[in-house]
């Protein structure tokens, strides 16, 4: 019987972005930072809900548009419709002039409400924090705000990443935010992370793809000969968007030639269990595969 996923961990894909999460994402180059914007609009569309975009003051709406046009599909019938919205944060406050947390939490709140009662499955905003210096913002009412938001997500069909450009704002404060959020994103599509999860266990996180091949097998490596002496290894895909066929044949590979260890425990996704099965991993002596049914 399948594992039911807890939670996940704090660093995660956007692709696996649900509705109550609040994420925090950063980025240094304005080309990379519409990666991530990118995909969470698309996937909200394709998901039937409805999108706020608030990008940074300084860009304007002819840029946000040109960004948004996606290669195989405009965005152009979802603003005719009203699904996706290019937004401010003066008009969320609005007809306050200045930030508060309680006016800006009680705008999104209503958003939320009105998406779903326009008909879409839930709302989803992208927020630029951009503009917290447009508007003279003091920072410590934004952790303030990022701190007590739990309201506004909890078992609510809203999903919210807040975009922080690292060219503009202090590490110190950078690290307090994304502290403040419950999860935090990887910057660009295509990565991969791999991270020391609880018991020694090795943790992916992004795309294990052809391209990072290469750092997944020595990430593989490198695990297998800590945990040598416990004579134990967990691997987790479950922060995986996902799995090519030479990087899971790779894992196999190591799994079973790593005569020192014991016993193997690969958590992971359906598809990605599938995968490893078709590939031979139950002929691999030592090795569990536990799949984790995402929400």
């Amino acid at each position: 019987m399948p594992a039911r996923d807890t939670g996940g961990g704090h660093l995660l894909p956007v692709q696996h972005l649900r509705p109550g999460d609040h994420s925090f994402v950063s980025y240094g180059d304005d080309e990379v930072r519409w990666d991530v914007v990118t995909a969470f609009v698309r996937l909200g569309l394709a998901r039937g809900e409805k999108v706020i975009v608030l990008p940074c003051p300084a860009v304007s709406e002819e840029e946000v548009l040109a960004r948004l046009d996606f290669p195989s599909r405009s965005p152009a019938p979802a603003r005719e419709r009203g699904q996706l919205v290019l937004s401010s944060m003066r008009s969320v406050i609005r007809p306050d002039a200045e930030f508060t947390a309680a006016r800006q939490l009680a705008g999104l709140h209503a958003e939320t409400d009105r998406a779903r009662a326009e008909g879409y499955s839930g709302l989803r905003t992208f927020i630029d924090m951009g503009w917290v210096a447009a508007l003279g913002t003091d920072p410590a009412a934004v952790i303030q705000r990022e701190t007590g938001a739990q309201s506004l997500f909890a078992g609510r069909p809203y999903t919210e990443i807040c975009a922080y450009d690292r060219r503009r704002f202090d590490r110190a404060l950078l690290a307090a935010m994304e502290k403040a959020h419950p999860h935090a994103l990887l910057e660009q599509l295509g990565s991969l992370r791999a991270v020391r999860g609880a018991d020694d266990a090795v943790c992916f996180i992004g795309e294990a793809d052809t391209a990072n091949q290469a750092a997944f097998t020595r990430s593989l490596e490198l695990a297998l000969a800590r945990t040598a002496r416990a004579r134990r290894l967990a691997v987790d895909l479950t922060g995986l968007h996902f799995l090519s066929v030479g990087c899971a044949t790779r894992l196999l590979a190591l799994v079973h030639g790593a005569a020192g260890h014991e016993r193997f425990e690969v958590h992971c996704g359906q598809g990605h269990g599938r995968l490893l099965r078709r590939l031979g991993a139950g002929e691999v002596p030592g090795l569990t595969v536990r799949e984790v049914i995402r929400p």
